[in-house]
């Protein structure tokens, strides 16, 4: 729709067939649609209109990621591998955090697959969005640390609170840690659910 953006979506065929909203505050910015065009959706509610049902979609929901990955990797999907958490600002970059119920299989292995082929897979599908496979950890610091990637992480230390993790990385790595815009250091924070204080080592000491 020219006026406002919003696309409307088919979804099934013939008589099963039903109109989904896709609004334009749902979209990746700067992704185009064209008439004809298959896209992978997630269904975010069935709402009723004054016409019957009306179904809202969302391209930018974090749902979205973790549902490619369960279509991606057999692992998941079979409950080997678990998501724990997913941090997104879509169009851009997402960190995801997975956990391993079995031993024999690594579970960034497994979601990166052969060659990288299965999160390759899902970054086309999202037009290239970064995706950071985190390793979760029950360890606060050590999860917030991985969370950091892909700066490196000299030490982590959670305070008084729990809420709060203090983090000191090397002098050259400062930039990388926090993220273009703060971008990586605010995606770390709310995959982690946990405040993050950076510093550099020459201030740490």
């Amino acid at each position: 729709d020219p006026r406002n953006g919003n696309v409307s979506l088919r979804i099934g065929t013939a008589s099963e067939a039903t109109d989904a909203l896709l609004s334009a505050s749902e979209q990746v910015p700067g992704e185009v649609f064209t008439e004809g065009e298959r896209v992978k959706v997630y269904m975010v509610e069935v709402r009723r209109g004054p016409r019957g049902a009306q179904v809202v979609v969302s391209r930018t929901h974090p749902g979205l990621v973790k549902r490619l990955f369960e279509l991606e990797v057999p692992e998941i999907h079979s409950g080997i591998v678990e998501v724990k958490s997913i941090a997104r600002e879509a169009g851009n970059r997402t960190k995801i955090a997975v956990v391993s119920h079995d031993e024999n299989v690594d579970p960034i292995g497994a979601c990166v697959g052969t060659r990288g082929a299965r999160v390759a897979n899902i970054t086309g599908e999202l037009n290239g969005e970064k995706i950071d496979i985190i390793k979760w950890n029950e360890d606060m610091a050590q999860f917030v640390s991985a969370a950091l990637a892909p700066a490196d992480v000299i030490n982590a230390t959670m305070q008084a609170d729990n809420k709060s993790c203090r983090v000191i990385v090397p002098d050259d790595q400062l930039s990388l840690a926090i993220g273009k815009e703060g971008q990586n250091a605010r995606l770390a924070a709310k995959l982690t659910g946990c405040k993050i204080d950076i510093a550099p080592e020459s201030q740490g000491e």
